[in-house]
């Protein structure tokens, strides 16, 4: 695969969630309707997306069948167009006012036909679906595009696309071109299902300002060994990043519109003032509360020593942990992480209360003059119910809270799970400056916590606002912010008068900590008109509908928080920009009409997110549904209605995770379709890495005790290939046979420098606190570890790079990677391939993790479930270690002398390791690194 990027991980990349047209059959027979080309076009420019999914497809059986054609997409895009051409008649979609496609809604509902085209599906995607008739041998064309501003996240975008043909596809094809005229600093991929093969059918070019990624995998790349079914079900993601300054931003335009992007660097933090609302009720019990403590103490964690912070726990009745705000010393945060740890959940929710403590204690700190000039305010609401004591009227809660603030403080409220009202707590936050996010229940609550957290961990500027000559713009679009966050971006939008001048320029005006800042830019309209003319895959004009789309984005999160009066007006706004720019907006609907028994039509709509909780609460009513069952943005599709093998067969080979039980009211569930059960355990083949079948081969069968189960351990002599057995003996009459005890797998098994043969099997018996393994500053690796003594095993190891800047947690439950304060969860045995340019990273369906770069050690990470079961750690490459290589285990790569063999047993000797002396012991363990049950193997054991 070519990459070409310049190492940096932090920044911008593209968020774009794509479902690659997955076509099910209704027939026994498989394939009677052959999807034979896939296409998939984007063209970014200037972060605004527009993507042509399009797939062609044909009835190969001699009866009637139905084709669906399914995409998902990013839930803040917007839908543009549809269309079906069937014998060379296009069947396009219509956009319309929402009440003028109601009569074809109602009708269809009344038919009992499923007549919303679009759903909620994963957490940040909707399904598109339509079926159609398709006669004997003839062709469908699907078209669907769709637009989407991408918005800045923890200062990455990520471009996610789900790839999902559940059949061998002729043409299959995907091109993403990106433009950015600030220039591309950045570029990586990474996909859940790409093996060393296909990686041959991906090609990524790149220059300043001009990326090309394209993934065209042939036939014979597609299909899995040995099979007819494909490979390629998974995610694929491109992120990338923008050059930026300390200047007042990047000001492009294209066609007599302007676009405004602000997110300068090297900016100090503002000092915050943050309280913490915590959800305590009994609804809260179990794992819900187990989360959000884990979470709360990784924050406190982060909080800088300059801000200062309380806690408030509630349920029926709010206590607050200290009866002022504290500074986030050391010893105030370790007390802060002890009551944490306390919480328990019990009661009922008085949310009014609770916040309305917090803007008082935020309120008597300003009084007393014990907030710093300068510092900003923030509430942090967690809750997973609605009010149920105290004031229970949410909108006098509202009123009340808003009253109590008075512009002065920033809220976010945080809703956990689907019993919470979201439509409450996103009215709740956007009327006081902050904003609302759903968290999800799943192994990653924590981690989703704490990834909001960050997002405002780090604010920048106050009271931004974006100053243009009158005479010179119109229309644009919102041009003040509370606050500009670290991570973060700023954009601004509108239009220029017919007589423009030669240059535009702006003001941008903002508060930092102990004053106000003016960054000052401008454009020459010539040289960026002419810009945009050049690249002939750019969308051209697309700066108008970006401007639109980002007006219509705003527009309807001021109605949330608008009077009556103002909503009217805000919503005719919104609605005549749907319908002019032809955008399906939760204010329009795309009227699809097909041809199936006579003129018969859909209706595709927006979904909203206030309305989604509404949903899920159906789940126990009885109602049949199909199921997309996710594990955070990755996940596998069983489907109903399909003909063939269901989507997670083991017949089917190729990347497969662990199924779930399912979940109550989980987030893809939609009444009136099928369901189909979690039944099918996954299929392991055997583990290839980089191409090589490392599965150890002709093993000798090892004995195991009948009575445990497990291998018994001896001790050994000479090498790993000429292990002795043990003699077989009878048991004198009413005795019992000894048991010979269990061969267990060491917690690290280390090739030393210059050996072959011999290994050192490490076991560790005596550990304190977190263990520095290695430590290698010419590397720029650095690995540490909690090991529990009494389970002999880790509970987590840590992987810390330094270019590219990038931490990898592995824990028996799933393993974390952080870039730029990014969490990205992955489950065990999911397959993971992500490459940039000096970090290659990959995990198999046996779990393996390897994370390696050119003149690198090779770092690996395995759970273990074979006897001694637990997080195991290898090492390859090892002669890449530095001279300053360091730590617990780093040691045994300096200089090791060996003493002679003892003299009355040649399986013992002496190890000088840096002036230390350890006992070794040839004995037979099993060798985790060829992969569960393990190989017996002999090797030198110390203990430390």
């Amino acid at each position: 695969m070519k990459t070409s990027a310049p190492g940096r991980t932090c920044g911008i990349s593209l968020l774009l969630l794509l479902l690659l047209a997955a076509l099910h059959m209704t027939t026994a027979r498989k394939n009677d309707i052959d999807i034979y080309s896939l296409t998939v076009d984007s063209k970014v420019s200037s972060r605004f997306a527009h993507t042509v999914v399009t797939s062609r497809v044909v009835n190969k059986a001699d009866t009637m069948q139905k084709a669906t054609f399914q995409v998902e997409l990013p839930r803040r895009a917007f839908i543009t167009n549809f269309s079906m051409i069937i014998e060379g008649v296009t069947y396009p979609g219509i956009i319309k006012k929402k009440a003028a496609a109601q009569e074809q809604y109602s009708a269809a509902v009344a038919r009992g036909e499923s007549a919303g085209l679009v759903k909620a599906a994963g957490r940040k995607t909707e399904q598109f679906q339509v079926s159609v008739s398709v006669a004997p041998a003839a062709k469908v064309t699907f078209e669907l595009v769709y637009e989407e501003l991408l918005k800045r996240h923890l200062g990455a975008y990520e471009l996610l696309l789900k790839v999902q043909p559940q059949q061998l596809v002729k043409h299959l094809q995907m091109d993403i071109h990106i433009f950015e005229p600030q220039g591309i600093s950045f570029l990586e991929t990474e996909s859940t299902f790409m093996t060393n093969e296909l990686a041959d059918a991906l090609t990524v070019s790149q220059n300043k300002t001009k990326a090309h990624i394209q993934f065209k995998p042939m036939l014979s790349q597609q299909k899995s060994s040995g099979q007819q079914d494909t490979v390629l079900d998974g995610n694929f993601i491109v992120r990338y990043d923008v050059n930026r300054t300390s200047s007042g931003g990047s000001i492009q335009i294209e066609n007599g519109y302007f676009v405004h992007y602000f997110a300068p660097e090297g900016l100090p933090t503002i000092p915050k003032n943050v309280i913490f609302v915590i959800d305590k009720s009994s609804s809260m019990s179990g794992r819900k509360m187990q989360q959000t403590r884990e979470a709360l103490i990784k924050i406190l964690d982060d909080l800088s020593p300059s801000d200062q912070f309380n806690l408030i726990s509630f349920s029926g009745d709010a206590a607050q942990w200290k009866p002022l705000l504290v500074p986030a010393s050391a010893e105030n945060v370790n007390q802060a992480r002890s009551y944490a740890a306390g919480i328990q959940a019990h009661g009922g929710t008085d949310i009014n209360h609770a916040v309305l403590m917090a803007v008082q204690l935020l309120n008597s700190a300003k009084q007393e003059e014990l907030m710093p000039e300068g510092t900003v305010s923030l509430i942090i609401l967690l809750t997973d119910g609605d009010p149920t004591m105290g004031e229970t009227n949410p909108a006098r809660i509202q009123r009340n809270v808003k009253e109590a603030i008075d512009g002065q403080y920033s809220l976010f409220c945080l809703g956990f799970g689907f019993d919470v009202s979201y439509a409450f707590l996103e009215k709740l936050a956007l009327d006081n400056g902050g904003l609302a996010r759903r968290i999800y229940e799943d192994s990653d609550s924590a981690l989703q916590l704490q990834d909001f957290y960050q997002e405002v961990a780090n604010p920048l500027l106050t009271a931004v606002t974006f100053e243009y000559p009158s005479n010179v713009v119109e229309e644009v679009s919102q041009d003040n912010f509370r606050l500009l966050f670290k991570g973060s971006e700023i954009v601004v939008a509108g239009k220029l008068r017919d007589q423009s001048p030669d240059v535009l320029s702006a003001k941008v005006r903002g508060q930092l900590h102990m004053q106000n800042i003016t960054f000052q830019t401008e454009s020459r309209v010539a040289e960026q008109e002419k810009e945009f003319q050049s690249p002939k895959y750019i969308f051209h004009s697309f700066m108008e509908r970006l401007w639109a789309y980002l007006t219509i984005q705003q527009l309807l999160e001021q109605m949330v928080s608008a009077s009556a009066t103002e909503k009217q007006a805000l919503e005719t706004r919104a609605l005549n920009l749907s319908l002019h720019y032809c955008f399906v907006t939760p204010l329009t609907s795309m009227v699809v009409t097909k041809p199936d028994g006579g003129e018969r039509s859909e209706v595709a709509e927006k979904p909203m997110e206030t309305n989604r909780e509404n949903r899920h609460k159906n789940f126990y009513l009885g109602r049949p549904y199909s199921r997309l069952h996710t594990t955070g943005d990755r996940g596998f599709r069983l489907t109903a209605g399909t003909s063939g093998k269901i989507a997670n067969d083991p017949g089917r080979a190729g990347p497969r995770g662990p199924l779930n039980s399912p979940r109550p009211y989980p987030d893809y569930l939609t009444a009136g379709e099928s369901v189909l059960p979690d039944m099918l355990a996954p299929s392991v083949p055997e583990r290839m890495i980089h191409g090589m079948d490392l599965r150890a081969k002709d093993v000798p069968a090892v004995a195991s005790d009948s009575i445990t189960g497990r291998l018994g351990e001896r001790k050994a002599s000479g090498s790993s290939t000429d292990l002795p057995q043990p003699a077989k003996t009878a048991s004198p009459p009413g005795t019992t046979a000894a048991v010979p005890a269990p061969i267990q797998a060491p917690p690290i098994i280390l090739t030393l420098p210059g050996q072959s043969v011999d290994r050192l099997c490490v076991d560790i018996k005596h550990s304190q606190g977190p263990m520095n393994l290695l430590s290698d500053p010419d590397q720029g690796i650095e690995v540490t570890a909690q090991y529990e003594t009494e389970r002999a095993q880790f509970s987590w190891i840590e992987v810390t790079f330094k270019n590219p800047q990038l931490q990898v947690r592995a824990s028996p439950e799933h393993v974390v990677v952080t870039r730029n304060r990014k969490n990205s969860a992955y489950k065990w045995k999911e397959t993971l391939f992500s490459v940039t340019p000096s970090l290659k990273m990959t995990m198999d369906e046996a779990g393996l993790l390897l994370l390696s770069s050119p003149d690198r050690v090779t770092i690996g990470l395995l759970p273990w479930d074979g006897p001694g079961e637990g997080l195991r750690l290898l090492l390859r490459d090892t002669d890449r270690f530095s001279s300053r290589v360091g730590g617990t285990l780093g040691q045994f790569y300096q200089d090791v002398l060996w003493g002679p063999p003892a003299a009355a047993d040649d399986s013992k000797r002496t190890l000088r390791v840096q002036g230390l002396d350890y006992s070794a012991t040839r004995l037979l363990k099993l060798d985790y690194q060829e992969g569960s049950p393990g190989t017996e193997i002999s090797c030198w054991s110390i203990e430390l």
